[in-house]
C-alpha cells in the first residue's frame, strides 16, 4: 500500500503544481453530482477538497522514510491458516479449554453470553473442529452439547440483580423502541443516545433491515451529533477503573462481542500476527512500546505513557497550541533528523535545551514517534478490524465497534492512544488561533496512525482514496467521541459480575471440600464462629449503612448511612472534612483519591463521583468500600 500511495501522491502533487489537479478528474461525477461508483458513509462524511492535507502528509512521510537510514526491518505480516486463526481467537477470548477439551473453566464464561455472542463462539469452534479433521489430527471433543446446555442459562446470567431481571423481561420492548430512535437520531444529526445496556450485536441483529436502507447525509465538523452516555446509577466504568483480573474478562468479552457484531453485519473479522523481526531494544524511536516503558520505569516508576511523548506534548502546549498550522506544517527535515539524534543521546540525561526546539519541529517529531513504533498503536492484530469500521452502515455502529476495539487494546497502547487523543482535542479547542479544526487534525494524523510499514496492498486508486477518507473519518471519531469510546458498556460489566459470582460459587465449593477433608481443629472452628458472630453484629449495627475505610491514608473509618441521593462524591467530601476536623494533613486531596468498590461480584473498581451508593450496594452487597489514591 505504501509504495502505491507514493506513486499516487507523486502524481497528485505534480498535477497540483501545474494547476491541473482536481478531485473531479480523479473521480468524474455524474449528472446528480455524485461519483460514478457507490460511496460509503465514511467517504460521504468528508469534503473531498479537504483531503489535500492527507496526501501532503503521506508525501512527507514517504520522503522521511526514504531519507532515513533505518536499521530495523519492516513489520512482516503472517497470515495463519484458518485453524490457527480460530485457535488463536479462542485463546484470546479466554476459551482455549474448548480446544483442549478441558471445558470446565470455559463453561462459566459461556453461561454469561448473549445469543449472538454464543453463536459467534460456536461458529469459531465448529470451524476449528472441521479444519483439524481435514488435517487428520487427533479429534477434539465435540462441544456442541456445551452450547445447548447454556441456552437455558444465558437469560439467567444477564440478570445480576432484581432490577436486571426486570430489564430482561422488557428487553424486546426496549429493542423495538431502540430501532425507531436509531433511525431518528441518524437523520436529525443533533443529539443521540448510546444504549450501553443491551449487547451491541443484539441491537444490530434487531436493526439490520432498518439500517440497510438508511441514507446518511454529508456532514461537517459542526454537524456531528453529540452522543449522550446514559446515566447509570451504579456508576459509569472507564477502561482503567478495573483491577487487572476484571479487565482481562472485559477484553475477552469485548473480543467475543466484537466478533458477534461483525458476524451480524456480515464483515470478516480476523486478526494478524506479526512475525518476530529484529528491532531496536533501546532508544526512543522505533522501539516497541513495552520496551520503551520499561526504560521509562527506571526513570519514573509507574509511568503509563512514554516519557518522550509526554515531553513533546507538554513542550508543544507551552507555546504551540496557538501556533497556526501546528501538526500540518512540518519542520525542516535536516533539523528534525538532528533533533532526533540529539534526543536519542541526551533525553534521559535531561541535558537537551528544549527552549531551542521549535513548536513545528516538536509536532513533527511527535508524529514521527507515533509512526515509527515497530507495531502500530492500534496493534497489528486488530488493524484490519479498525479499518473495517469505515465500511459500517451507520455512525452509531461505527462508534460501537470503536468502543469495543479500544477495550481490546493492551493497557500500554490504550493509555498512549488516550494521551494522544486528549492532546489533539486540546489542540482543536484552540482552532480559532491555530486554524486546526477537527477535520484538519484528523486528515493529518490518520496516515501517521494507520499507514503501517510492511502492510502492503495492491488496491486500486479508488480503494486508496476510500482508505484515505475512511481512516480520516475513524480518526475524527476517535478524537471527538473519546469519552464514549473509553467506557465499558454496562452489558459487559454485568457479564463480568456474573462470571465472578459463578467463580465464587465454584471456589466456595472447593473451599468447603478442603475444609471437610482437613478436619479443622476446634480452636480454628471457634475462631471462625467468633468471626462470624462479629460480622453478624456489624451487619445489625450497620443495617442500611456501609463502613468506609481509608487504611493507606489514615486510621479513620466512617459508618455512612445510605440514602437514595447519596453519591460516591459525597462520601469523598465527608472523608476530607473528617480529615480536616481531625487535623490529619498527610492525606491526599480529593482529586487524588477515589472511592473503590472491592470484592463481592467485582475484583476492584474505581467509582466515579456520580455513583449512587444505595443502588450500587444493592447490586453488590458483599463489597468493601475503600478510599485510596487512584494510582495504587
Amino acid at each position: 500500500m505504501v509504495k502505491m500511495v507514493t506513486k499516487l501522491v507523486h502524481y497528485l502533487h505534480l498535477s497540483r503544481r501545474c494547476g491541473q489537479y482536481s478531485m473531479n478528474q480523479i473521480h468524474p461525477k455524474n449528472s446528480m453530482g455524485n461519483p460514478h461508483y457507490e460511496r460509503s458513509f465514511s467517504q460521504d462524511s468528508l469534503d473531498e477538497f479537504s483531503m489535500d492535507d492527507y496526501w501532503s502528509e503521506v508525501e512527507h512521510i514517504q520522503k522521511t522514510q526514504e531519507n532515513a537510514q533505518e536499521e530495523q526491518e519492516e513489520v512482516s505480516i503472517k497470515v495463519p491458516d484458518e485453524g490457527e486463526v480460530e485457535a488463536e481467537w479462542l485463546k484470546d477470548a479466554g476459551l482455549s479449554g474448548l480446544v483442549s477439551g478441558d471445558t470446565q473453566d470455559s463453561i462459566t464464561l459461556l453461561s454469561t453470553l448473549t445469543r449472538t455472542q454464543a453463536e459467534a463462539v460456536q461458529r469459531r469452534v465448529e470451524t476449528f473442529t472441521m479444519t483439524m479433521r481435514k488435517k487428520n489430527k487427533q479429534p477434539i471433543p465435540d462441544v456442541r452439547d456445551i452450547f445447548s446446555q447454556q441456552v437455558s442459562r444465558t437469560s439467567e446470567a444477564s440478570a445480576v440483580t432484581a432490577d436486571e431481571s426486570e430489564s430482561d423481561n422488557t428487553t424486546e420492548k426496549q429493542e423495538d423502541q431502540l430501532i425507531s430512535l436509531e433511525t431518528k437520531d441518524e437523520c436529525t444529526q443533533q443529539t443521540a443516545d448510546i444504549n450501553l445496556e443491551i449487547s451491541y450485536s443484539e441491537q444490530a441483529a434487531n436493526m439490520k433491515v432498518k439500517l440497510s436502507n438508511l441514507k446518511l447525509n454529508r456532514e461537517d465538523d459542526a454537524s456531528l451529533p453529540n452522543y449522550r452516555l446514559p446515566k447509570d446509577k451504579t456508576g459509569t466504568t472507564k477502561a482503567g477503573d478495573l483491577a487487572p483480573q476484571d479487565m482481562k474478562k472485559v477484553r475477552s468479552l469485548a473480543l467475543i462481542e466484537m466478533t458477534a457484531l461483525y458476524d451480524t453485519l456480515g464483515i470478516d473479522f480476523k486478526h494478524h500476527k506479526a512475525i518476530k523481526v529484529k528491532i531496536k531494544e533501546t532508544g526512543l524511536f522505533g522501539v516497541p512500546l513495552s520496551l520503551l516503558l520499561e526504560q521509562d520505569h527506571k526513570k519514573v516508576p509507574g509511568t503509563k505513557v512514554p516519557l518522550i511523548m509526554q515531553k513533546l506534548i507538554s513542550h508543544i502546549e507551552e507555546e504551540g497550541l496557538n501556533t497556526e498550522g501546528i501538526l500540518r506544517i512540518p519542520g525542516l527535515a535536516p533539523r528534525i533528523k538532528s533533533l532526533c539524534e540529539e534526543l536519542e543521546a541526551r533525553f534521559y540525561e535531561g541535558t537537551l535545551h528544549w527552549e531551542n526546539v521549535r513548536q513545528h519541529d516538536a509536532a513533527s517529531i511527535l508524529k514521527l514517534f507515533i509512526r515509527e513504533l515497530p507495531h502500530p498503536l492500534v496493534t497489528l492484530e486488530y488493524l484490519d478490524a479498525f479499518l473495517a469500521v469505515q465500511n459500517l452502515s451507520s455512525r452509531k455502529l461505527q462508534l460501537q465497534a470503536l468502543n469495543l476495539l479500544v477495550l481490546l487494546l493492551p493497557d500500554q497502547n490504550r493509555d498512549t492512544l488516550k494521551a494522544l487523543l486528549e492532546f489533539l482535542q486540546r489542540l482543536i479547542d484552540n482552532r480559532e488561533s491555530n486554524k486546526m479544526t477537527l477535520n484538519n487534525v484528523s486528515v493529518v494524523m490518520a496516515p501517521n496512525l494507520f499507514m503501517v510499514k510492511g502492510y502492503c496492498s495492491k488496491s486500486s486508486a479508488k480503494t486508496q482514496f476510500a482508505m484515505a477518507t475512511g481512516t480520516s473519518n475513524i480518526m475524527r471519531y476517535l478524537i471527538k467521541y473519546q469519552d464514549l469510546l473509553w467506557t465499558v458498556p454496562k452489558f459487559i460489566m454485568n457479564q463480568v459480575r456474573q462470571q465472578n459470582i459463578e467463580s465464587h460459587k465454584k471456589l466456595s465449593k472447593e473451599k468447603a471440600m478442603k475444609k471437610l477433608l482437613k478436619k479443622m481443629s476446634y480452636d480454628k472452628d471457634k475462631h471462625d464462629r467468633n468471626h462470624t458472630e462479629r460480622n453478624l453484629t456489624d451487619s445489625v449495627t450497620l443495617q442500611g449503612a456501609i463502613r468506609v475505610q481509608a487504611p493507606s491514608l489514615s486510621k479513620v473509618s466512617m459508618a455512612i448511612q445510605l440514602t437514595e441521593e447519596l453519591k460516591a462524591g459525597d462520601i469523598l467530601a465527608r472523608f476530607q472534612q473528617c480529615l480536616v476536623k481531625n487535623r490529619i494533613t498527610e492525606s491526599s486531596s480529593k482529586d487524588e483519591v477515589c472511592l473503590y468498590e472491592i470484592g463481592g461480584n467485582i475484583g476492584e473498581r474505581c467509582l466515579d463521583d456520580d455513583t449512587y451508593m444505595k443502588d450500587l450496594y444493592q447490586l453488590n452487597p458483599k463489597a468493601e468500600w475503600v478510599i485510596k489514591p487512584r494510582c495504587q
